[in-house]
């Protein structure tokens, strides 16, 4: 990942392109109302309409492994210190 880890799809993780390193992020899936709380690790997504890209684990939580992509509200719970 960007931030020097090696990415485990196992653990609650996101990709945003602006978002500082370390951010906790609740990301809520406004199609199921699920909600999971993710640290952004990584940055991306870089297609184009997409916020953020969640691990695996962070996906399943929310209710998005069959559809791929859904529709989100993301709120910054704790603020990141990295780049």
């Amino acid at each position: 990942m960007a931030n020097g880890e090696r990415y485990r799809r196992g653990k609650l993780t996101a990709a945003h392109k602006t978002l500082p390193f370390g951010t906790h992020v609740k990301v809520t899936n406004l199609n199921t109302n699920k909600t999971v709380k993710v640290e952004i690790t990584d940055r991306g997504p870089f297609v184009r309409g997409r916020i953020v890209d969640l691990s695996e684990a962070a996906a399943r939580r929310v209710g998005m492994i069959k559809s791929g992509v859904a529709p989100v509200r993301l709120k910054v719970v704790k603020p990141g210190q990295g780049k």
